[in-house]
């Protein structure tokens, strides 16, 4: 893959520091899904041997959305105060320690206890993520760095997909949490003495410097809530994210239970399918975030840009709905890692809009904003689908849902932020 060429801004030779932060943070993202995921892919294994229901299931999943949804204003705002070094810092050894006390876990109940600590301490990823972007890049660079950090997403499950059931087997399941603890303190020891911002960094020259700064002087000042909470702009991105976070952990809670049920795949059959389904996914994460620079390296604004890749991202979602009816597992998959493909193309956009409608030290707590709506939607569609697989042992009504939400999402960002104009904000006296 090929970076975008930036154009020098100053005299002298360019760093790339900024592509070696990015592969910092992808790395760290990987890492975070990793965590997430063990527990999916182990879901039918596990239910088994502590009598878990699907709606029990359900509601596992929903305490790691309701607890992460329910800490991601708070962790926003602890971000922007502390600063990404510190805050990632926090999360990452938090989350990690969390991942491995899953391993003491007997039951549906201290499952939902270690469920809800795990979303608590995971809350900061994203926020950091899109802060330290803001950060490190220039506008036009966005949406392409982000896509890229989205697709440690699927490169976490892609991992997991391969080490799980292997270590599940050969060790036991408790040593798949164990594992996946030790690579985010890993994480951790490249993180605290690599990551500075980009003035303070010895490895930045000043041209790559300059480039970082290109973009119009904004306020420094800290937004105030409320003024986040009467901004369409704002309220924009936490519908949309309230709308497809709800589709993307069905994806990774109940993909793997799917596969199993309707094709009788066992813990080590699944790894295969899930691989593919996640490479696919992965074109997705780069692709959408590809497209809208790429049409803004055309001509295009901004706003038809950014537009544009979300309503091909979301189009590509639709035909998820036609697989509870296909019977052959291999186009099943196919038609899993559409979905998966076109949700993170969405995400990838729909995450750079913050950073183009609002200024950097607010991008964090609007991400955060937006993902508290976005995994509170996580948490209800979790228990509605544990209800609905529960009762009618089909997955044809969230398939429906998945394949209608970003049709949906798009036209609430449309409505709410029709031209993408910089938003009107308070800001806190310095």
């Amino acid at each position: 893959m090929i970076a975008p060429q930036p154009s020098l801004t100053a005299p002298g030779p360019m760093s790339r520091v900024r592509w070696w932060i990015l592969a910092l943070l992808f790395f760290g993202t990987t890492v975070n899904f990793m965590d997430r995921v063990v527990l999916s892919i182990l879901a039918p294994q596990l239910q088994k041997s502590y009598a878990i229901s699907d709606l029990q299931y359900g509601f596992i999943g929903s305490a790691f959305a309701f607890c992460y949804a329910f800490s991601q204003m708070p962790s926003g705002k602890l971000l922007d105060w502390i600063g990404i070094r510190r805050g990632y810092a926090l999360a990452l050894g938090g989350w990690s320690l969390m991942s491995m006390l899953h391993a003491v876990a007997r039951g549906a109940t201290s499952f939902t206890i270690v469920r809800a600590l795990l979303g608590i301490t995971e809350s900061p990823a994203f926020p950091g993520a899109a802060k330290a972007v803001a950060e490190w890049f220039p506008r036009p660079e966005r949406a392409f760095a982000f896509g890229f950090i989205n697709a440690g997403t699927n490169m976490g499950i892609i991992a997991a997909s391969m080490f799980v059931p292997w270590v599940a087997d050969s060790f036991g399941w408790q040593w798949a949490f164990i594992g996946t603890g030790i690579l985010g303190f890993l994480a951790l020891c490249l993180w605290i003495p690599i990551y500075k911002k980009p003035a303070d960094h010895p490895g930045v020259s000043p041209a790559e410097l300059a480039h970082i700064n290109s973009d119009p002087p904004e306020n420094s000042a800290s937004p105030r809530w409320l003024s986040l909470a009467r901004s369409p702009q704002a309220w924009s991105f936490a519908l949309a994210k309230f709308i497809t976070d709800s589709m993307w952990w069905f994806f990774v809670t109940w993909f793997p239970k799917y596969l199993n049920s309707e094709y009788h795949l066992n813990l080590l059959g699944v790894s295969l399918p899930l691989v593919v389904i996640y490479l696919i996914c992965d074109l997705g994460s780069i692709g959408g975030g590809w497209l809208s620079s790429f049409l803004i390296k055309r001509g295009a604004t901004v706003n038809r840009a950014r537009k544009t890749a979300l309503l091909v991202a979301a189009f590509c979602a639709v035909p998820i709905i036609s697989a509870q009816y296909v019977h052959d597992k291999w186009t099943a998959v196919l038609l899993l890692g559409l979905v998966t493909a076109a949700h993170q193309a969405f995400s990838s956009d729909l995450y750079t809009l913050v950073s183009d409608m609002f200024p950097r030290n607010a991008v964090a707590s609007v991400a955060g904003f937006g993902g508290t709506f976005g995994y509170f939607g996580a948490s209800l569609f979790s228990m509605v689908v544990g209800y609905s697989v529960d009762k009618h042992h089909n997955y044809t009504f969230p398939f429906y849902c998945a394949g209608l939400a970003y049709l949906l999402a798009f036209g609430v960002i449309q409505i709410l932020a029709p031209r993408l104009e910089p938003a009107q904000l308070d800001f806190a006296a310095k």
